[in-house]
């Protein structure tokens, strides 16, 4: 014994050797590697000093100049627009200030004037990142290609067409009589872009006549949560099958192997999307997660297909950055409108809900009343209406089961252990007295389809944006009333007095109920009313606080319906008198409840023969 003590102790002392050992040498290559990089710095400064500005004048005039070269070489027979100084050219309409830019000849960026930033200092503006592009490959001479977002267009001539939308072109012509011309109608109190690329020479210009789109775009992050943002964030494309999506939360590569109309990056309230009135006949999508501690959200790009037919092609495009308003977009008739998540996935059902109740319901109320929080509480009130009458009928089975209580309590006592013998004799008193012992859980089952259509409508609604109600500065996004030092896992860094109300009112509909219905003998289930509550804490403090000021006034209407139904509007003697006259009558059985008191008995039978074989054992 002695010995195993002394065999334990040694592997333990061997173990913290060992240990000991890896660390102190884990903490000497560190402080090596440390070292080596404060050494690798000082030389580099010093020989950094040791160059002379005139050395470094020509060295960055030496990279220009090679750079340059480069350009100019692949820029072939478009030599002469290898090279030039960016311009840019702003035209307004009633939503968006449009950025155009001669090089490429394309939009550059987007500021939507009916929203504003993160940081409320601007107005939101979409694209216009540093390392973002938009163009196409383009032959400029044998052997050699450039990208036309590389390439300076002609400055662009902006000009008014009579029904007051505003055009801009830019052109680009090579030596050999080739051209292409990039044409942009915005159109009043519009945020898509008419895009019309014309290719005089496109068979000479692109290879097998094809044209291969690529883009590029920075998503920045304009909602409080980073988080949030990312899992409301999308691939969205219309195909043949009609909208689809991917969710782009860890990121996103996704392959087009069939035509697609329209591909574009949805972020919660904000999207980039390009249309292809032709189609687009194949391509890539990708989008990158970027790091908490950036303002940005994805990397996003695309790279599609489309086919341009004859020497001299026009191939229609159209660009949108915009909001993602379900009215706005349903006008384009594309299935841009699906692009608003009103409900997806399992509970895509829920959509329904939305677009032809509550949406409709909710603007009435805003239109009537205008103001959003006011209107949430009123839309509350409009749905406890309407399932008023089933919530009725549940009180109503939960009275009876409350007086058929003593009885229960009778059965219990008299068959103890027996949960097969107490379960079929509860069965058949309910089914005397005329109770559904399911018929409370009704309210609860309807509960889910609307919290889930309100979930995704709250979370969709981009009104919603920016509106403040109480001490909530933003009805689209958790309100915060302390900060935490720390990360709490699944809760997070802040406490949302939103979602202390929702769970405080839902805690007192759990203490009611608990009151008002019989005691159950599972610990378990016992308990569970208040779990629930608290798990709610955990779901609530990152959701919108539209969803948890809807259900703290769900919860207190609930409060004050119960307590009327069940002391001013429910006659408990009339009740009674109600489950007598039942047991008087004659009783018919439905099949289902043929079949399962079958199978109740079949299961006593076998449970009965199971203790007799035990007992003579």
């Amino acid at each position: 014994m002695n010995m195993d003590r002394n065999t334990v102790i040694g592997m333990i002392l061997l173990g913290v050797l060992f240990f000991t050992f890896f660390w102190y040498t884990n903490r000497q290559q560190q402080a090596l590697a440390v070292e080596k990089k404060r050494i690798a710095d000082s030389t580099a400064k010093a020989d950094a000093a040791k160059i002379t500005p005139d050395q470094r004048a020509a060295a960055y005039k030496d990279s220009v100049a090679r750079d340059s070269a480069s350009r100019i070489s692949a820029a072939g027979n478009f030599q002469n627009a290898a090279a030039g100084v960016e311009k840019l050219t702003v035209i307004e309409n009633e939503v968006i200030k449009a950025t155009f830019s001669n090089k490429g000849g394309v939009v550059k960026s987007v500021e939507l004037k009916n929203y504003k930033s993160l940081d409320s200092t601007h107005n939101v503006i979409i694209a216009g990142g540093k390392n973002d592009k938009l163009g196409y490959t383009i032959n400029t001479a044998a052997g050699q290609s450039a990208e036309t977002s590389s390439l300076f267009f002609t400055d662009g001539q902006v000009s008014k067409t009579n029904d007051g939308a505003q055009v801009i072109s830019y052109t680009l012509n090579d030596a050999a009589g080739k051209s292409i011309v990039h044409q942009f109608v915005i159109r009043p109190n519009d945020y898509m872009i008419d895009w019309n690329i014309t290719l005089n020479g496109a068979d000479r210009l692109l290879q097998q006549n094809q044209l291969n789109l690529n883009w590029n775009i920075q998503m920045h992050q304009e909602q409080i949560s980073n988080t949030y943002e990312k899992e409301q964030s999308r691939l969205v494309f219309h195909d043949e099958d009609g909208y689809d999506f991917e969710r782009a939360t860890t990121g996103i590569n996704n392959t087009f192997e069939r035509s697609v109309n329209w591909v574009g990056f949805k972020q919660q309230f904000f999207n980039s999307t390009i249309i292809a009135k032709s189609k687009f006949t194949s391509g890539n999508a990708q989008m990158t997660v970027q790091p908490d501690t950036l303002k940005e959200l994805f990397n996003a790009g695309a790279a599609m297909k489309l086919q341009a037919a004859g020497a001299q092609a026009t191939i229609p495009l159209q660009v949108y950055y915009g909001p993602n308003d379900y009215n706005v977009l349903n006008k384009y008739n594309n299935g841009m409108e699906e692009i608003v998540d009103l409900g997806s996935g399992i509970f895509s059902f829920v959509k329904y809900i939305n677009k032809w109740i509550i949406m409709p319901v909710f603007n009435f109320i805003v239109g009537f009343i205008g103001h959003y929080g006011w209107a949430i509480a009123l839309l509350t009130l409009f749905i406890r209406l309407v399932t008023s009458p089933l919530t009725y009928k549940s009180y109503v089975s939960g009275a009876k089961m409350k007086a058929l209580r003593p009885e229960i309590d009778e059965l219990k006592k008299k068959y103890g252990s027996d949960q097969q013998g107490f379960g079929m004799e509860q069965m058949k008193l309910f089914r005397e007295a005329g109770v559904n012992p399911l018929g409370g859980c009704m309210p609860a089952l309807l509960q889910i389809p609307i919290f889930f259509s309100l979930y995704s409508f709250f979370s969709s609604n981009i009104e919603l944006r920016g509106e403040s109600f109480l001490w909530s500065p933003d009805l689209s996004s958790y309100d915060v009333i302390a900060k935490l030092p720390f990360t709490i896992p699944a809760f997070g860094d802040h406490i949302s007095l939103f979602t202390l109300t929702a769970v405080l009112t839902s805690f007192l509909i759990s203490i009611y109920n608990m009151a008002m219905t019989p005691q159950q003998d599972n610990p378990a289930m016992k308990y569970m009313p208040y779990i629930f509550p608290f798990i709610l804490l955990f779901v609530f403090n990152r959701l919108p606080s539209a969803l948890t000021w809807y259900y703290t006034v769900s919860n207190l209407i609930t409060l004050g319906i119960q307590y009327v139904i069940q002391h001013y509007i429910i006659d408990h003697d009339k009740i009674l008198a109600d489950i007598q006259q039942k047991r008087k009558e004659p009783k018919k059985k439905s099949k289902f409840q043929e079949r399962f008191e079958q199978m109740q008995e079949s299961q006593k039978k076998l449970q009965d023969l199971k203790g007799k074989n035990q007992g003579k054992k």
